[in-house]
């Protein structure tokens, strides 16, 4: 960098001796489109390197830390032996109710008093601020089924790195996730699923998690809602 500088110094500070009047214009203004040029090149040097567009996309994302604790969340609430592949909702959801039309507030959510009015502030906060607006979801999940998405209510291609048969195994899971809300500490996190099984019944959930250690803990499960068939193959919210 110094050397860079003490170059363009030298070529700054030379006049143009024994030249017309003409040939003097030409070399200044070579000499000043010099300059401007090693002046970019230095500054370039100088400042810090421009993120690429992967990486800034990445950035905006879903953090990669959330996939684990939606991967807990299938394990433990979802997963049974009979299934074969769960179908994942490709946008996250910015609500927690299916009929719900309203923009998701803390006031919402503290009204419901969920896990007995003992979520800390800070993480009611950060989830609904998470939740403001859907995000894509990604194939980042390994919680070992396989799985295809769902855009606009139809089946995606398979992920080329699934290598998912094109046919459908009568046995699934259909799940939607929202995005997931952190403590300012980061040692608790909150996240929304609804399940919507093949038979029309369903249920919404609210899910808490407990940071101990380097590990994540899932502690508590609140229902918001559930959707259950009747006998006359009616259905009850």
């Amino acid at each position: 960098m110094v050397a860079r500088l003490s170059m363009l110094h030298r070529l700054l500070s030379m006049s143009p001796w024994n030249l017309t009047v003409s040939k003097a214009c030409r070399y200044a203004a070579g000499m000043t489109k010099l300059a401007t040029v090693l002046v970019a090149a230095c500054l370039a040097c100088m400042l810090p390197g421009r993120v690429s567009a992967g990486e800034g996309d990445s950035a905006a994302g879903i953090p990669a830390e959330d996939y684990g604790l939606y991967d807990q969340v299938v394990e433990q609430k979802f997963l049974t032996s009979q299934t074969k592949l769960v179908l994942l909702e490709r946008a996250t959801v910015s609500r927690i109710f299916p009929d719900q039309t309203e923009p998701m507030t803390e006031e919402l959510l503290q009204a419901q008093n969920y896990f007995m009015g003992q979520l800390p502030t800070d993480l009611v906060r950060d989830f609904v601020m998470a939740n403001r607006t859907a995000s894509r979801l990604d194939a980042r999940f390994q919680f070992g089924v396989r799985y295809r998405f769902l855009s606009a209510g139809s089946i995606e291609d398979p992920e080329v790195a699934l290598a998912l048969p094109v046919q459908v195994p009568p046995v699934l899971d259909r799940l939607a996730f929202s995005r997931v809300g952190r403590t300012l500490r980061n040692d608790q996190a909150l996240l929304y699923v609804e399940n919507l099984r093949p038979d029309g019944t369903g249920a919404g959930l609210l899910v808490w998690f407990h940071r101990r250690a380097h590990t994540w803990i899932l502690v508590d499960t609140e229902v918001v809602w559930t959707l259950r068939e009747r006998q006359d193959g009616a259905e009850d919210p």
